[in-house]
């Protein structure tokens, strides 16, 4: 699907660097899953590459593939500082997140697919009057998944509850972020096809 961003759909079998509309750009961040590719430059630009069968990268292309990559346009969504790619959705992080694609994404059933970002309200990530500085400052998603890790060692996560993968202590689908319960602070978290791992600082 183009996912090497190497301008052919071949296989690579070497190390090979990535140009495009990358020649020359500093990348400070990458995420891949499954077939498409993201990458952040440090100005905070987004570009894109790969499968684009579910409006990954529909900011640029109406086609489903792009084998070199592309910077993508996001009205709204300013300097990006982190993005992550799932298996059929993508998000970003600019300090509010941003969510497109097509599955469960975070702002109830009736949003299953946008070509272009969909910020989840901050409130749904614990900012409130009590708490107005609360931040997002880790995203990550899965096969169909979501994860985001505030600023405070909170876990947020949603989408296709696989096998018990979000961890919320049922098998129904989470169409909002919802607080895991973790014993410490959450430091960082990875997401599987059908797991989740967390890397938590005890709080004793």
């Amino acid at each position: 699907d183009g996912q090497t961003g190497l301008g052919h759909h071949k296989v690579c079998p070497t190390p090979t660097e990535v140009l495009g509309e990358l020649s020359g750009v500093k990348v400070q961040q990458v995420s891949t899953y499954a077939d498409c590719s993201l990458a952040v430059s440090a100005d905070g630009q987004l570009y894109g590459w790969g499968n684009s069968e579910y409006l990954q990268l529909a900011s640029v292309t109406d086609t489903t593939q792009i084998n070199s990559p592309r910077r993508l346009s996001l009205p709204g969504c300013g300097r990006v500082v982190q993005a992550a790619c799932g298996g059929t959705q993508v998000a970003v992080l600019n300090g509010e997140v941003f969510v497109w694609g097509y599955g469960i994404l975070g702002k109830g059933p009736s949003l299953s697919e946008s070509g272009s970002p969909e910020m989840i309200p901050p409130s749904l990530f614990g900012r409130s009057d009590f708490n107005p500085s609360v931040v997002v400052s880790k995203l990550r998603c899965g096969l169909g998944h979501f994860a985001a890790v505030t600023d405070r060692g909170e876990l947020f996560v949603w989408g296709k509850n696989l096998r018990g993968c979000l961890g919320i202590g049922k098998r129904d689908d989470q169409f909002f972020p919802w607080r895991v319960t973790v014993p410490g602070q959450v430091v960082d978290v990875a997401c599987g096809v059908d797991h989740m791992v967390a890397l938590v600082k005890s709080l004793l």
